[in-house]
Order: structure tokens, then C-alpha cells, then sequence
């Protein structure tokens, strides 16, 4: 029973009248589908607590107003708050920085920008792993106007001479190399004629738009080094840096993400400032950074994704927080190390890094006394993981976040104090804001509260276009301004939505719906069984099977017949995998998205049900 003056505070809150409020207070719960529409919103400055819905669809209302800042306001807002606050330090290369130290680069690097030539609305792509350069990057070019394209960094020849060329970016920042990406010599391939141009003036034939490629560590031929750059941000410079602060709108696109690319070529998601600070401050504001005293966040997630540059980057600029990055490149010991070393008190990680650092057997050694929250978003969140990440890392608060790169990202994410039900079977309730309805994919009809359907979004967080993609964005989003998810999920009556899984990865068998996600949280709980992926193969009778690829926990054995076993009389038999496939990894992306489609591929011909091509 919700206690009345809990209850009232409540609904006082709504937008209702008052007179009709107390009315309600009156009402059995049994009632509640007779709430007026004014009540389908549902109040999120705190967990949800009154069964508002009575459809699925729901609006997340909220006493804060969007703000109306730049992402180079944003920062220097907070500059002004905490100058001597640490802003960013990145462990294994030995870097830190205050606000006041940052926005001082910040600003040089901008100017040095303008020295170039590069002027508001030009793209400049930055391509690599996570270092210092690529957050001075992110607030250097909001700060001029430019717009950043998030290049991702495991990209071949192919891929960045299509991202590239796609957005018209003027310049390129990267590193020489990083392991075994080799970036000078993939750029100097695809564009000979830097070799012999003048640093700052290249003429390619390829990338016909491209001027300067900026080294961060090493001088080349034909390139700049980043020093250069700094060097070129002279008083006249600094002062039209100044001048521009006036025509830059928080309207304007800032930044370029390649969506991941798990099928097809890669689509550029544009976002505004708009788009990324207010959803920066609503995930910040959900996790409780306002009110926290001091939060340092361990941020082992690739900045070319939303996910750190938004979830990380932004949060910094828009909250003030501290973001502890423990190694250039992916590392779980290393995360392990900096959350002890630093004294993290968030940390963030896809599913994958979580396995990962549960996994490591040296796991208690190390001081995890500080963690007292994390998010773990990016792709699906079984519920095993979920679980031992709370028992085995000792992190009570961890939250489930849900979104896209072309919402900025975040939609959906938990109260760090929710229950343990909420954390394991949702990915949250609706972010403030925001819109969401749940459709039947093809008549697009509102679902009844509690059924499947494809997850929309509409509000301040959808993107403006895929860049030089019109029919693309029309595909995706509707004339009345919904984004099309592709996910298939449900929402309760407290806006709080579980994923069922990709409208394309839906496994049609013999005319049976079977969502793969629900497979995978139960295979999750097998006690061999450390991963697990379902995809649907080919059969000529049924169309599609089942098909289960599971990774195995460390020293175990196990066969296709004792996972079947494990399956029968606990799920529906058109659910148990018809093949079982043990693998050591799964194609993945960069971001740590499993590519299903290369998997299906991968498992069609193992089992012979294609030939080779």
C-alpha cells in the first residue's frame, strides 16, 4: 500500500488541476485505466510511484526545463564552478587536467582551428583511441562551430574513406598509429598526394574536400602536428574565436556519429547541441550527479561512441564530474587498476567489459570500495550479468540504460535505487522529456499496456538527419517527428520498458514469434555457460531454427545435449535451440555490438546449411 501523502505529493505534481487531483486521491487503484489524459504523462524526477498509463504510451514530465546551452557554454559554465576541480585524467598516458587547464587548451586548439581555415559548419573527423586529444577535440570544435565527426577507430581503408568522404570532412585528427592500426599510412594510401602537399593544404582526388590532417604525436610529410595547431591560435585568432561565440545557435549540428554499421554501410546520425547537452543533463540528473559530491567515473567505453562521448565527454561539461579514462584502448585489468588507483565512484561498461572484469581471476585483489554506482548500456542486458556485477563487484547501484546513437543516446535508464526486479527485467522508465509509444510494426497502432510492439521515440533527443541522407532519415523518422527504434519491447503502467530485441533479428519459426533476447537470458543462468547469443539459420521446412552460440566460462566443458536438457520444461519447446554452437568470441563492433547477422552467417555454414561463397 503507497502511503496517501506519498501518494498525494504525486500526484499534486501532475499537470492535473487540483480540485481534479484530490478527486483521484478518492479513487480505488482498481480504476486507475480511468486516469484522464493529462495523467498518461508520467512524473520521472523520482522513481515513478503512481500506475499512470493506461496505453503504451507515455511522457516523461519533469519541474526542470530543457536547457538552452552550447556544449562550449556548458563547459565554461562549469569551468567558472570548479576551476581547480580535476577534470579528466588518462591513466595510462599520464595525463590531467582541471577545468580551468582544459578550457585553457580548449581554447587555443579552437583558435589554432580557425588558423586553418576551417570555419562554422565545416566537419573535422577525429579518428582514434581514447586520449586526451580526443575530449580537447570534442570542446575545441564545438567552441568554433566545427562539427566533430566520431570516426570509429578500428576503421580500414574502405570504411574511413567512406566515412570521410560521405560527411566532406576538411580535416582529420589522429595518432600515428595505435597498435595495429596504422592511421598516417591508411590516410597517405587512400590520398597519395599528401606527401608532397603543403601542411594544411592538401588536393586529394579521393577525399576532395580534405585540407589538413593533424598528427597528435609524430610530424609527417604533408601533415600538421598538433603542436602547429596550438601554436597557430595567435591573439587575432583568440579574439574571432571570441567574435563567433555570438552566431553559434545551440540548434546547430555539432557532432557527426557513424551508427555502428551492424548491417550495411554506416549511416552519419547528426546531433545538435541541443541534442546531446539536455540528454547529457537528463542521464546525469537520473544517476544522481547533481546531488552526489563528488563523482569520478571510470570510463573504459571508446569516446567515438555516444555512449563516452555523451555518457562521458558532455556529462563532464554539463555536471562537472570527474572522468577517469584507464587505457587508450579497451583493457580490463586496467579498468580494475584505475577504479582502486583513483578511487572511481562510477563506472560505466557494455555488457562485454562487465563479463570481462568479473571474469579476471585476480578480480579480489583489487579495491572496488569506492564504486557506488555504474551503467551498463550499449547492447543487451542479461540478467545473470546483471545480478553477479551487484554480488561479485559489490555494485548495489548499478543501472540499465537504453538508447540509440540517433536519440543522443539515452532514452531509458533506471534510478540507481531501484529494485532489484526493475534493474533485471527493464531497461528503466522514460527519461525526462521525452516520448515514447509502443506500435504494432505493421498497422502502427498504439499497443494495449503491457504488449510487444516497436519502441518510438519523439522529443528534444532525436537527431536532426543522417547526414546527405534524406531518404534514410524519412525512412526512420515520421512526418510527425517519431523515430523509428527497430526494437521490439513493452511498457508497464510506470513507463518502465523491457526490450524483447531487434525487429530483425526476430526468429520466425514455422509461424512462432521467438525473440532471441528471452533465449539468452535463460541460457545466462546455465552456471557453464559465461556468453550466449540466439540467432535464426535457415531451414527448409520451417523457414527458421533456433540456433544458440555459446562461449563457455573458463575451464568448463559442455555439450549441445546437456544445454537442450537444461532447456526442457523451462522455456517453450519452440524455443530450445535446435543446434547448440560453442564459440570462443562473436563478430562484434568496436562499440561491443554483436553483429547477429555476421553470426548467423557464421553458423549457417558451420553447420553446412550454406555453401561457401
Amino acid at each position: 500500500m503507497i502511503p496517501k501523502i506519498a501518494l498525494c505529493s504525486q500526484i499534486l505534481r501532475s499537470n492535473s488541476g487540483f480540485s481534479r487531483s484530490f478527486k483521484l486521491l478518492q479513487r480505488p487503484w482498481t480504476h486507475h485505466p480511468a486516469l484522464p489524459a493529462a495523467s498518461r504523462g508520467i512524473h520521472v524526477d523520482s522513481p515513478p510511484i503512481i500506475p499512470s498509463l493506461i496505453t503504451s504510451y507515455a511522457h516523461g514530465t519533469t519541474t526542470t526545463s530543457l536547457l538552452h546551452s552550447t556544449v562550449g557554454d556548458s563547459l565554461l559554465r562549469t569551468v567558472e564552478r570548479f576551476p581547480d576541480r580535476e577534470a579528466v585524467a588518462f591513466v595510462q598516458d599520464g595525463v590531467r587536467k582541471t577545468f580551468a587547464q582544459l578550457q585553457k587548451d580548449v581554447d587555443q586548439a579552437a583558435a589554432g582551428l580557425l588558423a586553418l581555415g576551417l570555419q562554422k559548419g565545416d566537419r573535422l573527423g577525429m579518428w582514434g583511441p581514447n586520449t586526451y586529444e580526443w575530449i580537447l577535440f570534442q570542446f575545441a570544435t564545438a567552441r568554433a562551430g566545427i562539427i566533430l565527426v566520431s570516426v570509429n577507430p578500428a576503421y580500414q581503408l574502405q570504411e574511413v574513406e567512406f566515412a570521410l568522404r560521405k560527411v566532406g570532412c576538411k580535416a582529420v585528427v589522429c595518432p600515428t598509429e595505435f597498435k595495429t592500426q596504422k592511421y598516417c599510412d591508411m590516410l597517405k594510401q587512400i590520398c597519395p598526394e599528401i606527401e608532397t602537399s603543403t601542411p594544411g593544404d592538401i588536393r586529394s582526388a579521393r577525399l576532395p574536400d580534405l585540407r589538413s590532417v593533424i598528427v597528435v604525436d609524430s610530424r609527417q610529410p604533408g601533415m600538421l602536428l598538433l603542436e602547429d595547431v596550438m601554436q597557430a591560435g595567435s591573439s587575432q585568432y583568440m579574439q574571432q574565436l571570441q567574435d563567433l561565440q555570438r552566431k553559434l545557435s545551440f540548434d546547430d549540428p555539432i557532432n557527426i556519429q557513424f551508427t555502428s554499421g551492424t548491417t550495411g554501410a554506416p549511416k552519419g546520425a547528426t546531433l545538435s547541441h541541443h541534442n546531446i547537452v539536455n540528454n547529457a543533463y537528463s542521464i546525469g540528473k537520473r544517476m544522481g550527479y547533481i546531488w552526489r559530491p563528488h563523482t569520478r567515473i571510470c570510463l573504459p567505453v571508446p569516446l567515438y561512441h555516444c555512449f563516452g562521448s555523451v555518457g562521458g565527454g558532455i556529462c563532464m561539461a554539463v555536471h562537472g564530474v570527474s572522468v577517469v579514462f584507464p587505457s587508450a584502448g579497451y583493457d580490463g585489468k586496467a579498468n580494475l587498476a584505475a577504479i582502486e588507483s583513483e578511487r572511481c565512484t562510477f563506472i560505466y561498461g557494455t555488457p562485454t567489459m562487465y563479463v570481462d572484469m568479473i571474469s579476471q581471476p585476480d578480480l579480489a585483489k583489487y579495491d572496488l570500495s569506492s564504486v557506488e554506482a555504474g551503467i551498463m548500456a550499449g547492447s543487451p542486458c542479461p540478467q545473470e550479468l546483471v545480478k553477479k556485477v551487484i554480488s561479485v563487484m559489490n555494485i548495489k547501484e548499478i543501472t540499465i540504460g537504453y538508447g540509440t546513437t540517433e536519440n543522443s543516446p539515452v532514452t531509458f535508464c533506471a534510478f540507481p535505487t531501484d529494485n532489484m526486479e526493475r534493474k533485471i527485467e527493464t531497461v528503466g522508465c522514460i527519461l525526462d522529456h521525452l516520448e515514447v509509444k509502443v506500435v504494432n510494426p505493421t498497422t502502427g497502432q498504439v499497443m494495449p499496456l503491457g504488449e510487444a510492439g516497436e519502441i518510438m521515440i519523439r522529443g528534444y533527443c532525436v537527431m536532426l538527419e543522417y547526414w546527405g541522407d534524406q531518404a534514410k532519415t524519412d525512412e526512420c523518422i515520421s512526418k510527425d517527428g517519431w523515430y523509428k527504434t527497430g526494437d521490439i519491447g513493452s511498457l508497464d503502467a510506470f513507463s518502465y520498458c523491457k526490450i524483447e530485441g531487434r525487429i530483425k533479428d526476430l526468429i520466425i519459426r514455422g509461424g512462432e514469434n521467438v525473440y532471441p533476447a528471452e533465449i539468452e537470458q535463460f541460457l545466462h543462468t546455465h552456471p557453464k555457460v559465461k556468453e550466449a547469443q540466439v540467432v535464426g539459420v535457415e531451414d527448409s521446412r520451417l523457414g527458421e531454427e533456433v540456433c544458440a552460440c555459446i562461449t563457455l566460462a573458463d575451464g568448463e566443458d559442455c555439450t549441445a545435449e546437456e544445454i537442450k536438457a537444461y532447456c526442457k520444461g523451462q522455456i517453450a519447446h519452440f524455443k530450445i535451440p535446435r543446434y547448440v554452437l560453442f564459440v570462443t568470441s562473436y563478430p562484434i563492433t568496436i562499440t561491443g555490438k554483436i553483429q547477429k547477422h555476421l553470426l548467423r552467417e557464421e553458423a549457417e555454414q558451420q553447420l553446412g546449411l550454406k555453401k561457401d561463397k
